[in-house]
């Protein structure tokens, strides 16, 4: 994934990139760790194995997945070489994904080869204002690729429509999200500065006063709001 790859782990996907330092490295490396399969397409034959000081990352491949090279065992990769291959990658994947790459990247050649392919093409973009970025911004922007920030993401845009939703993202959970809409609107009507009564808590709850009592009741239990003396406030939270 010279900034590109395909997705695995747990479901069963195979990462497929060419190899290289950089992000390439780290899809294989991420497959291997989670004992998933990686195959790596390299540009150069499979004895001269390039480049040569990722002789350890290809022998732990080789051994957990595949090493593929349309060249002859010993041939040494040559500059078209590394474009010439990518068309491989992108035929081998069911989809591409470009990652932080910039405009003179060659996973935008691998992203041109998997659009012709008619592959759903993906980015990652980095930092807006970083020149590693403007390859995918360009994606985005020209060639209509998805934008996706995790592997749900790229799991759900692969698979056939409905069998692998992603969902909506949500933050960590907090204490109030497990309140009923009842108890969370007396929450909110509860001033965090000076206090306020029961009775006027009700009417901004829109609820009734025995409601109101037995909400307060229960968010002083849980330590959200304390008695004051002008009725009831709110505590501070962690």
């Amino acid at each position: 994934m010279k900034s590109r790859s395909k997705l695995k782990t747990s479901r069963s996907w195979t990462i497929i990139s060419g190899g290289a330092f950089g992000i390439d490295a780290c899809a294989h490396a991420g497959a291997l760790a989670a004992d998933g399969l990686t195959i790596a397409v390299l540009a150069s034959g499979l004895r001269y194995a390039y480049p040569l000081g990722h002789h350890d990352l290809f022998a732990a491949i080789a051994a957990q997945g595949v090493l593929v090279s349309e060249c002859p065992p010993d041939r040494a990769p040559s500059r078209p070489g590394f474009l010439i291959r990518n068309r491989i990658i992108a035929a081998l994947s069911r989809g591409t994904v470009v990652v932080e790459a910039a405009l003179r990247s060659g996973a935008l050649n691998s992203a041109k080869h998997a659009r012709e392919l008619r592959r759903p093409v993906m980015a990652v973009p980095g930092p807006v204002t970083s020149e590693y970025s403007a390859g995918c911004h360009e994606l985005i922007r020209e060639w209509g690729a998805l934008c996706v920030t995790r592997a749900a993401d790229v799991i759900e845009h692969l698979s056939p429509i409905g069998t692998e939703l992603a969902g909506p993202r949500q933050g960590p959970a907090v204490p109030r999200d497990h309140l009923d809409p009842a108890t969370t609107a007396v929450l909110e009507a509860v001033p965090a500065r000076g206090g306020r009564g029961p009775a006027a808590i009700a009417v901004m709850a829109g609820v009734d006063l025995d409601t109101a009592l037995r909400c307060l009741g229960l968010l002083a239990a849980a330590g959200f709001v304390e008695r004051c003396d002008q009725g009831w406030r709110a505590r501070p939270q962690p």
